[in-house]
């Protein structure tokens, strides 16, 4: 049994609460928003967050942040805007001895740093990991059988919160490629997001097979260049994550590029929708690519649909026009010159 903390009371932090409380860990979820934990308290659900599922009685609520003192495991589930705010306000509560787990997905905006880079200068003297992969907060809160995968570069952390979390319901994998498992989570969003355009495009599962794969080699690209290993993208947190979002209407990424892709104004579409991680991400994952000097068409058309008044289906065009090439890029495949 361990002693929890998770900041953040949105869906998937309550749904992982939930989780551990089912697990038999004692568990207290953190609040910014005291309306959301009276709400809790008085009708013991949260349905705007998880509709149709009971919250236990025995799950401490709070809106101190200081609830993560002597705490075995914190576990942030927050949007990616808020991190750095919300971990500077825990730190001087955290204990030494206590893991940091992310399951944010997303860069920062203008430093276009991992979150885990973030959370590692909030809190430098405690272990941080990555939890990641194909986990709709409501199916997990349901109990339906989820596997995911924590990351860190300390292993023991890394086993520590597998034996931790692991259940008859909730399958967790040890990876110790953090910067892959980060990318692959933060990136999916984008393609995910790309994905509810062409459906609201009226396009077919054609197009959304062609996306998806070449959405993939793209998060890659990206994350090899950062230093990750090519393997992870075809484990849950790459390709795992990557089908999840892009084929369910769980997915608010998905969710808000089918009203981009009908007509609707970006902003308004992520103002419908909710928290909507693809959106900023589009943009950081655009300035990161140019950063680091390399080709992510399907994030600069993204881009260019989301903030340069780009039409879904001239992007479409751009995508389909670029240059032919070999798919796996190998020299044995160029073209010579007659």
């Amino acid at each position: 049994m361990a002693d929890i903390a998770i900041l953040g009371s949105g869906g998937f932090g309550l749904a992982l609460a939930i989780m551990c409380r089912r697990a038999g860990h004692n568990v207290v979820v953190w609040s910014k928003f005291q309306d959301e934990i009276d709400t809790i308290k008085r009708t013991g659900s949260l349905k705007v967050k998880l509709p149709g599922v009971k919250i236990p009685a025995d799950i401490e609520l709070t809106t101190d942040v200081s609830c993560v003192k002597g705490k075995d495991l914190v576990i942030v589930g927050i949007p990616t805007s808020f991190i750095r705010g919300v971990c500077e306000e825990a730190a001087p509560y955290i204990s030494e001895n206590t893991i940091i787990v992310n399951t944010a997905k997303g860069l920062e905006n203008g430093t276009l740093k991992t979150m885990s880079a973030v959370m590692h200068e909030s809190f430098p003297n405690n272990t941080v990991a990555v939890l990641t992969g194909p986990s709709h907060a409501e199916e997990l809160a349901r109990g339906i059988p989820t596997t995911v995968v924590v990351a860190s570069d300390n292993v023991e952390a890394s086993n520590y919160v597998q034996d931790m979390l692991s259940n008859s319901t909730f399958r967790v994998y040890v990876n110790d490629d953090m910067i892959g498992c980060e990318i692959g989570g933060s990136l999916k969003n984008v393609i995910a997001l790309a994905a509810g355009v062409l459906d609201g495009l009226g396009m077919g599962d054609n197009t959304k097979a062609a996306l998806m794969t070449r959405g993939i080699k793209e998060i890659r690209t990206l994350g090899i260049a950062m230093g990750a290993r090519s393997e992870t993208f075809s484990g849950l947190s790459g390709i795992g994550d990557l089908i999840v979002t892009c084929c369910s209407m769980h997915s608010r990424n998905r969710r808000a590029g089918i009203l981009i892709g009908k007509g609707v104004d970006p902003s308004e579409a992520v103002e419908q929708v909710g928290t909507v991680e693809g959106y900023v991400c589009t943009e950081n994952a655009y300035a990161l690519g140019k950063k680091l000097g390399i080709e992510l068409p399907i994030t600069e058309q993204l881009y260019k649909i989301l903030f340069n008044g780009c039409k879904p289906e001239d992007a479409l065009k751009n995508l389909m026009g670029r240059p032919t090439k070999n798919e796996t890029e190998s020299e044995f495949l160029v073209r010579n010159e007659f």
